[in-house]
């Protein structure tokens, strides 16, 4: 039984210390089996936790989430100490180099007085480092486990680094309906392709969503929340449960909702 120190207040050094306890031989026999693969998805689940705690505007809450954040990746650096392959010091010693590197606006002698100047510096400076001269390169770099949205967001703005994207916001709705019509000629004529249709529905629409600035996982994470909110209203207007009533009935009151 291990007896750590009471403290008013503890730090990451403390942090390192107990995880490396917990996968002692005689520490913590769950996290003593933990492997990068078992734990990945924990990962996943805790930023999205801390993500929320962003939307809720409560700061006591994201401290404790990006605690849990932390968590995950001084485990996993543990984890690869335990196996020789690194430690927590190579994790910091890597990101400290890639921001140094990445950042000429700041760091060197690259002029960048806007978002998306800084942006362009960055992505020029790590197709640099990496040795990437097509701009494709970048994108196959956008790992294929990101939610599908915001995959194809950044691979958009991958494309307009490289220098291929829409003109303006009208030319990007144009192919927004030119996708609809398309998925409406397919689903009457061939309902094997229709996913290949819609999903190039969705492509367009989260190019609309980046020409107006916005998050097209934010913006449908609202939608879906609207959708949400009118249901319950409708559950709530109604005397009987929805399965009783036609579906003509439940649009006439949607529409007045």
């Amino acid at each position: 039984m291990y007896e750590y120190p009471q403290k008013e207040r503890y730090t990451t050094d403390d942090l390192r210390t107990i995880i490396r306890i917990l996968r002692a031989p005689d520490g913590c026999p769950w996290d003593r089996e933990q492997t990068h693969e078992s734990i990945r998805k924990n990962l996943i689940e805790e930023c999205y936790e801390a993500v929320e705690a962003i939307n809720c505007g409560e700061s006591a809450l994201l401290a404790e989430e990006l605690g849990d954040v932390l968590l995950q990746v001084y485990l996993h650096a543990q984890i690869a100490q335990d196996e020789a392959a690194f430690d927590f010091e190579d994790v910091a010693d890597g990101i400290c180099k890639k921001l140094l590197m990445r950042h000429p606006h700041v760091f060197g002698d690259v002029s960048a007085s806007t978002g998306d100047e800084a942006l362009a510096s960055w992505d020029a400076a790590k197709r640099k480092s990496k040795g990437q001269a097509l701009g494709s390169v970048p994108m196959l770099g956008v790992p294929r486990e990101l939610p599908a949205l915001m995959r194809a967001q950044k691979v958009q703005t991958k494309a307009r680094l490289a220098g291929v994207d829409f003109a303006d916001m009208a030319a990007c709705i144009a192919k927004l309906r030119e996708e609809l019509g398309e998925l409406e000629q397919t689903a009457q004529s061939d309902p094997g392709a229709v996913a290949e249709e819609l999903g190039e529905l969705l492509f367009s629409a989260v190019n609309a969503a980046r020409f107006a600035k916005l998050d097209a996982e934010e913006a449908l994470t609202a939608a879906t929340d609207k959708f949400i909110a009118r249901f319950v209203k409708l559950e709530q207007t109604l005397d009987k449960p929805l399965t009783q009533y036609s579906r003509e009935e439940l649009t006439a009151v949607r529409e007045q909702l």
